[in-house]
């Protein structure tokens, strides 16, 4: 693939906006869709190398690799159901939102009755990742359709991982996402535990960045919550649905229901498009 190569991002939310962004800034041609059409537009005019594109089809056809970020696997079927037929033969379809594994089986299954070439390829980071090239692909699909999309998939991140040729990347998305959601709360109940202590917030931070129990994302997220710094990288809302994706392939654990109902409370308080860190706003008093 050339370094013109034409790349549609279909969804304008916050990833892919960003994503967007990206690709439009290493040179890319990108096409930009969105069903709520206001906001493909106004990426493309803060952006440099995006068309907002209006209708669906004309957004698909003559690209080399369309992207599909979008809110749920339902979402993602209802628009590539009308967008498939309109694909080149030589096309790639990146399936990088998080539906699950039940959802990504379908889609796959989608993709081969129109003899489109698929990958099962969600993302572990956020806006800011995206935005910056750093986004880790967690791709399942066949070697050779993965060395077609490479060159995109290397503009929006700084590792690929391979981890099957099915859609175990959207088992694996899962897992990573629980992990980071479960550390989170966790990370704000230790600060409620600090201050019962009254051990200072930034002597804990002090100590695990000497050691081996730093984890840089979830002190990252500490500052968030010291900071009451809730702009959205990985909203709640989002964290919530893929804590209910994994349900459906395990029933979860007295802890995975604790952060599930940590997560409901944080969207009932009014959080839901807020950063995972509002998890922690639920400790604090409301201000006056």
């Amino acid at each position: 693939m050339s370094r013109t190569t034409t790349v549609t991002v279909l969804g304008a939310g916050a990833l892919g906006a960003a994503m967007a962004t990206r690709l439009g800034e290493t040179g890319h041609d990108v096409r930009l869709w969105n069903r709520t059409r206001e906001k493909a537009r106004v990426v493309a005019e803060q952006a440099a190398g995006i068309t907002a594109v209006e209708a669906l089809g004309d957004a698909v056809s003559g690209a080399s690799v369309v992207i599909t970020v979008l809110r749920d696997g339902d979402a993602v079927a209802t628009v590539m159901s009308d967008a498939l037929p309109r694909l080149d033969d030589a096309a790639v379809w990146v399936q990088a939102s998080t539906v699950g594994p039940r959802s990504a089986d379908a889609l796959a299954g989608l993709a081969r009755d129109h003899g489109v070439a698929f990958l099962d390829a969600p993302v572990s980071g956020s806006t800011a990742p995206a935005r910056q090239g750093k986004l880790i692909w967690i791709v399942a699909g066949s070697e050779d359709v993965l060395t077609r999309a490479r060159p995109v998939l290397d503009a929006l991140g700084s590792s690929v991982q391979h981890v099957g040729t099915g859609v175990e990347g959207s088992a694996v998305k899962l897992a990573v996402n629980a992990w980071m959601t479960a550390a989170t709360v966790a990370a704000s109940d230790v600060l409620a535990l600090c201050d019962a202590l009254g051990v200072d917030h930034a002597t804990l931070v002090r100590v695990l960045e000497a050691g081996p129990l730093s984890m840089p994302y979830e002190l990252q997220k500490v500052g968030a919550m010291e900071e009451t710094s809730y702009a959205p990288g990985f909203a709640v809302r989002l964290a919530l649905k893929d804590v209910d994706l994994a349900a459906e392939a395990a029933t979860p654990s007295p802890l995975f229901q604790a952060v599930r109902d940590r997560l409901e409370a944080t969207v009932a308080a009014g959080h839901g498009n807020d950063d995972l860190a509002a998890v922690d706003s639920l400790r604090k008093p409301p201000s006056a």
